[in-house]
């Protein structure tokens, strides 16, 4: 991916894994659209870095209508979009209603309407990528979340019909799986998230850092933590075996002292 004077747009921009991509970009000379619920959060990244800020929100159709049509009104064009904005939310079947609909709704709608947003103008032009955030979570699972770990697998899949759908029209679509990263995210799992990801999570930065360097290229999973392809390997080779382990897991954190 040459970022020299390409059109970025990341939602999810206001802190996190979304922040630290449009500090590097930027600094590679791209110009981005940066997005965020958090008004004063993607309004300061936006500032620093001499892009775009839209605040608003981008799981509606309305909010990432307005903000592709605010990209192209500024800059005639999209090369990327990072559809990054996401969110968490503990428990299993028992979630409540209202965890399991934003889950939906950002975890995968988001990118779905982005898709819906912006697959026009790149068909037009013959060219365009599309970097879903999901993370090792759709690959795997996240324990004590299902309605993470299900959305997380359906934004994989939607990235991965994207593309086998839009590859031979010139549109690249990959997916962001990273394991634990140092965020907010992170930091709302609490003790669990810790027990699982706390001794192997990266920074912001490091993400940003291999995003940059595997955006548009062959690989359609970027694994930060490159363990991740080994666990996926296992997982579809040996579910037993994997979900064996995976039981451990869960045993050690419901066994954790109170």
């Amino acid at each position: 991916m040459e970022f020299a004077d390409s059109v970025v747009i990341i939602t999810g921009a206001g802190n996190g894994i979304g922040a630290a991509m449009a500090r590097k970009f930027a600094a590679l000379g791209a110009r981005t659209v940066l997005a965020d619920l958090d008004s004063a959060a993607v309004s300061s990244v936006a500032d620093e870095v001499g892009g775009l800020a839209v605040p608003g929100d981008v799981a509606s159709e309305q909010g990432v209508t307005a903000l592709v049509e605010a990209a192209m009104a500024e800059h005639g064009r999209i090369d990327v979009f990072c559809a990054n904005a996401g969110i968490g939310r503990n428990g299993g079947p028992e979630a409540d209603e209202d965890a399991w609909a934003a889950s939906w709704e950002v975890n995968v709608m988001s990118h779905v309407r982005a898709a819906r947003a912006v697959l026009p103008h790149w068909l037009e032009r013959g060219k365009g990528h599309f970097l879903g955030t999901a993370s090792a979570a759709g690959l795997l699972t996240m324990l004590g979340s299902a309605p993470y770990s299900v959305t997380k697998h359906a934004a994989v899949a939607f990235a991965e019909y994207l593309s086998i759908t839009y590859a031979d029209k010139g549109i690249t679509a990959q997916a962001l799986c990273p394991q634990g990263v140092r965020t907010q995210l992170l930091e709302a799992t609490g003790e669990t998230g810790q027990i699982l990801m706390g001794a192997t999570a990266i920074e912001a930065t490091d993400v940003a850092e291999v995003v940059a360097e595997k955006l548009g290229g062959d690989e359609f999973l970027i694994l930060p933590h490159p363990e991740v392809a080994d666990y996926y390997a296992l997982r579809a080779a040996q579910p037993e075996r994997w979900q064996s382990g995976m039981r451990k897991l869960q045993r050690k954190v419901e066994e954790r002292p109170v």
